[in-house]
């Protein structure tokens, strides 16, 4: 029963007026930043890629314009981060998809060790970790390309994987929002946030970005809120 009034809630939030295509302004930004104190706003042009799917396909940003995307880069031989950032983003994933926000919103994770994370290792890890194929893609390089291809992606998102001698790689943890028409709207920082701020914010680049103060927001956040506890 719960779970069937929590879907409804976020059904019912993400039914609102649809959201012109550009940064949600300064409102939500600030309405988030009260409550999540791993998020932060950014507001700038998202760096672009050319990369590849687990079948070889070409995938470009540009492919999702008119979608909102949470891109994160990993490597599937991680020991350390990596596998909890993955199950973090399948728990996000989750919660996004049992609203209609589900056709809105790419998933999107980028391996940093293209030449270990071949196409058939691609092909696994989403089953492995949970994450729902239906919206969610894991890139690598195109054939041809240069091994540090991804990794320097990953820089131009100010995230950097320093390879060690053992074949890991040291690293943050960041996963970057991105708005329709390619902006990078904000990031969540580590593995501390809570994925319904995640959800809610998401929600919010989705829905008119004109919120007023006070107790309205306040009540539709908390009573969301209040079925994850």
């Amino acid at each position: 029963m719960r779970l069937i009034i929590l879907s409804a809630l976020l059904i019912a939030v993400s039914l609102a007026t649809p959201a012109m295509a550009h940064h949600p302004g300064e409102n939500l930004d600030e309405v988030i930043g009260d409550k999540e104190q791993f998020f932060q706003a950014v507001d700038v042009p998202a760096p672009p890629f050319d990369l590849a799917d687990a079948d070889g396909n070409p995938v470009r940003l540009s492919d999702f314009a008119d979608k909102i995307v949470v891109l994160n880069f990993i490597f599937a031989s991680c020991t350390d981060v990596c596998p909890l950032h993955s199950e973090l983003i399948a728990d996000v994933q989750s919660k996004i998809n049992i609203t209609p926000m589900k056709d809105m919103v790419q998933f999107i994770t980028v391996t940093t060790d293209p030449d270990i994370d071949t196409l058939d290792v691609l092909r696994g890890y989403g089953e492995a970790h949970g994450l729902d194929s239906a919206n969610w893609t894991f890139l690598t390089a195109r054939p041809g390309d240069p091994e540090a291809t991804t990794r320097e992606l990953s820089e131009a998102y100010n995230i950097r994987f320093d390879p060690l001698d053992d074949g890991q790689q040291m690293h943050g943890v960041v996963t970057n929002v991105i708005d329709r028409n390619g902006r990078l709207a904000a990031k969540f920082h580590g593995l501390r946030f809570d994925p319904v701020n995640l959800v809610l914010y998401i929600n919010g680049l989705t829905n008119t970005p004109s919120r007023s103060e006070g107790s309205t927001e306040t009540g539709w956040w908390s009573s969301i809120r209040g079925f994850f506890q």
